[in-house]
């Protein structure tokens, strides 16, 4: 798949390399564009990261998501959008509200928003990631969370990101108990 990874930072670059290193064609979009990213795909415009991505993973700050898809919105029609920002603070978590107002034509998912990027760069044996999508969406989004690592857990449709994000407040508890120990993750038992 070609994946537009827009931003550079812990979650993005994480995830970027786990993608490149599974065969995957990787961009990744910023403002300050030129050069090489991590595991040494192009930092591009996040405009011309998104021309001819299959998936755009958002992994900006929660604030900046607004402004990606107002810019941005039209480019991310058809796209797998995967939503992986966290509003801190606010009523939402999410961004799904955003994202279908400003790209109406883009299939949503919620995931890798639940969890420290230290367990995508080594996640822990048997570990799950869940996650929200639209059906459209869903078989690339499981893909990826395949390619880092981790078992993927669907827990329904984009209107399931709120239970999604549900997990972030107890992973953060999780790590407060264990001395603030990053390389968590959750497992489902069946």
């Amino acid at each position: 798949m070609r994946i537009a990874a827009i931003g550079t930072g812990n979650i993005g670059g994480t995830l970027g390399q786990r993608w490149a290193a599974a065969g995957h064609d990787v961009v990744y979009g910023a403002r300050s564009q030129g050069g090489s990213g991590p595991a040494g795909a192009p930092v591009a415009s996040i405009a011309s990261a998104l021309d001819g991505a299959e998936v755009a993973l958002l992994a900006v700050p929660g604030p900046a998501v607004a402004e990606v898809v107002g810019t941005h919105g039209p480019a991310l029609a058809g796209k797998v959008v995967i939503d992986a920002a966290n509003r801190m603070g606010e009523a939402e978590a999410n961004s799904h509200a955003t994202i279908a107002a400003g790209a109406p034509g883009a299939h949503y998912a919620r995931a890798f928003n639940t969890l420290g990027w230290e367990n995508f760069a080594d996640p822990p044996a048997g570990a799950n990631l869940m996650f929200a999508a639209d059906p459209e969406a869903r078989p690339a989004t499981e893909e990826l969370i395949r390619a880092v690592g981790l078992e993927p857990v669907f827990v329904g449709d984009a209107k399931a990101a709120r239970t999604v994000d549900g997990l972030l407040p107890l992973w953060f508890a999780l790590v407060q108990q264990s001395g603030g120990n990053r390389r968590l993750a959750f497992r489902v038992v069946r």
